[in-house]
């Protein structure tokens, strides 16, 4: 079995405290990067990158930020969708008047600048938490649309109040624009996504994470054992506004080309993502991924089975998404809490323990 680990022992300090211990999660883990790296960028077509592919990078990175303040932290937000509008509002200001910058420079800006923006409504957390800083943070989403909205200056003055992304190449190759080739979004939204998701996964595991996850269990032992409440909240928002910035940025810039903030950015943004948390898994990287992976490909498959096979109207499909994710989000909080990285997690002791009882 690919799980069994007869001799696979550990003789250093380092090596115990590996990333993935286990060897075949090791060579799984390269053997995704190689396939993704690799493969599909030579198999890329514009389809599969707008219908599965970018959504699903663009997601997951989202995923992991707000995974991080809610899943690690156990500080719940109900503001994705308004901190990813300032990623994009950010990206479009700094492409528009730094045209010669590297589109990388400005996306991790962008992701800069909504960490700033996040801790400060952040800082509530400070006094309250549970439901009133859900409220709070809820006032952040609707407050950040309606500034973007009523404020010209973001949108540059554009009649329509529309914001378009120009178009921009890094290495002499298009990464905005309509005339971007599929597999070269695809590397720049994968570049971010491994760095991102490395960043998290090396954060959660160390001082910070722990100090993260001292707070979430409960904060008045965690103060008494030492760790700083504010510093921790505050590292929580800072790093999840920086990815969800990141999210927010390529959404518009790369994914979408042009955005109207109440559409794209809108209440329903952020329960998207916070639902692909709850699905993946509350304080789980792998979560983050399958949560994501799960809300992308839903839609594309129901419309698959039920519009083309099946002759149903749209409206129905549409419809009959929702009642699966509500059930599911009803199934896993009260079954399973922790998701479906936690179902993983489960199959996987098993896996190692086979054909002994568990």
């Amino acid at each position: 079995m690919f799980y069994r680990e007869a001799g696979d022992f550990k003789t250093s300090y380092a090596d115990d405290s590996q990333t993935f211990p286990i060897k075949f999660d090791r060579v799984r883990y390269y053997a995704v990067l190689a396939v993704a790296f690799g493969i599909i960028p030579f198999l890329i077509n514009d389809y599969w990158a707008n219908a599965i592919l970018l959504p699903f990078l663009i997601y997951s990175i989202a995923a992991i930020g707000l995974n991080i303040l809610v899943g690690y932290c156990g500080q719940v937000s109900l503001g994705t969708g308004g901190f990813m509008a300032v990623g994009a509002y950010a990206c479009y200001k700094l492409m528009t008047a730094f045209p010669e910058v590297s589109m990388f420079i400005h996306v991790l800006l962008a992701g800069g600048i909504t960490a700033v923006v996040c801790v400060a409504f952040g800082l509530p957390s400070l006094r309250i938490k549970g439901f009133y800083l859900a409220v709070a943070t809820l006032a952040a989403q609707f407050f950040l649309v309606w500034l973007f909205n009523r404020v010209p200056w973001f949108y540059n003055y554009s009649a329509s109040g529309q914001i378009n992304a120009p178009e921009r190449d890094t290495f002499g190759i298009l990464i905005t624009g309509p005339n971007a080739p599929a597999w070269a979004t695809y590397l720049f939204c994968l570049i971010f996504l491994a760095f991102c998701a490395l960043v998290a996964r090396n954060l959660t595991r160390g001082t910070v994470g722990r100090s993260w996850m001292a707070i979430r269990d409960m904060d008045i032992a965690a103060e008494i054992i030492g760790v700083n409440p504010l510093k921790a909240k505050l590292t929580a928002f800072a790093v999840s506004g920086f990815f969800i910035g990141i999210s927010g940025a390529l959404f518009f810039a790369v994914y979408l080309g042009a955005v109207e903030v109440g559409e794209a950015f809108g209440i329903s943004k952020s329960f998207l993502v916070l639902f692909m948390v709850i699905i993946g898994g509350l304080g789980s990287i792998f979560g983050s991924f399958a949560g994501a992976a799960f809300l992308v490909l839903l839609p594309v498959i129901l419309k698959v089975v039920g519009v083309d096979l099946l002759n149903w109207p749209t409206d129905i499909v549409a419809h009959f998404q929702l009642v699966i994710v509500g059930a599911l989000i009803i199934v896993f909080l009260i079954a399973e809490p922790h998701g479906m990285a936690q179902l993983w997690r489960v199959a996987k002791e098993k896996l190692r323990l086979w054909p002994f009882p568990h």
